[in-house]
């Protein structure tokens, strides 16, 4: 990787991130916190802009406004002394192994800590918001309306470093919908519902995600057998529909998935069902007179 020229490595840096059209913006030296107001707006890739606010002896650390800037990075967390559990690392390796899906490698930054960030291209059409541990434990995501810290800003105890300079790839379908669920989760909760029939309610539900399974395109197989079957499984979780009638019928309706000329199996199929289901159950839309 090659650093723009500068004497001021914040200012390399910032113009280095800028030409890679993610617009950057000063963090307080030696911190995280933004040294300007409105930073996702002011955030910018003008390099001229951009001398003028790092100038020789302004050692601002660096930041890139993840929104404009058409990222997703996920953040991935150690856990703090005296903490317990997996680190954020572990966590979303055990979420992909969960929903099948890959973690393609991609540009990367470590933190002081000993976490990582994951740098994604956010996907045509999609808009998603930053989070924290909604996805996993210990794991962040920064998108719409949030920042990261960019490479070769300093704190007392350690730096931020790019440790993988690959061009960074387009989140993978099965991280885009898990955010989707966790971010639709969190704006609904303690949403109830109510049914006069909870048996009607959920097969109701469950034949509109078949049909859903039935039309989706090849390339978004597992994707949506994936998001059908944890939605399906929160209303497993609610009591509002059994096991077997849910597994059965969502089989059913991918059979034109193994017949298709991709890479899905019947194994496969079974595997991504039961995973979905199992963790749809384990957040289960609240009833009425249940326990969320």
């Amino acid at each position: 990787m090659t650093i723009v020229d500068s004497t001021n490595p914040f200012q390399a840096w910032s113009l280095y991130l800028a030409a890679m059209g993610w617009p950057v913006f000063p963090l307080v030296p030696l911190r995280k916190q933004p040294a300007v107001r409105d930073w996702e707006n002011r955030a910018t890739t003008d390099p001229a802009r951009i001398r003028r606010c790092w100038d020789e002896g302004d050692f601002w650390n660096v930041a890139v406004a993840t929104g404009p800037a058409g990222l997703v990075v996920v953040d991935l967390d150690q856990p703090k002394p005296g903490q317990s559990g997996p680190d954020g690392a572990t966590a979303l390796t055990e979420l992909a192994e969960l929903r099948g899906g890959p973690l393609p490698a991609t540009y990367t930054v470590t933190t002081p800590s000993g976490g990582r960030h994951l740098y994604y291209l956010a996907p045509a059409g999609t808009h998603l918001r930053s989070s924290a541990g909604q996805l996993a434990s210990r794991v962040d995501v920064r998108a719409h309306g949030g920042y990261v810290v960019g490479p070769g800003s300093v704190t007392d105890v350690g730096g931020w470093e790019l440790c993988d300079d690959t061009d960074p790839v387009e989140l993978p379908g099965w991280l885009v919908q898990a955010c989707a669920e966790r971010a639709s989760t969190a704006i609904s909760a303690p949403r109830e519902i109510h049914a006069a029939d909870p048996n009607r309610y959920g097969m109701a539900a469950l034949a509109g995600e078949c049909d859903r399974v039935r039309t989706a395109a090849p390339e978004q197989h597992n994707a949506v057998l994936s998001s059908a079957a944890y939605t399906i499984g929160r209303k497993l979780g609610a009591e509002l529909i059994d096991h077997a009638t849910a597994r059965t019928e969502l089989t059913a309706a991918a059979g034109h998935m193994v017949a298709a000329s991709c890479e899905c199996t019947q194994r496969e199929v079974t595997r991504v069902i039961a995973a979905g289901l199992t963790a749809g159950a384990r957040n289960p839309v609240a009833r009425r007179g249940k326990a969320a």
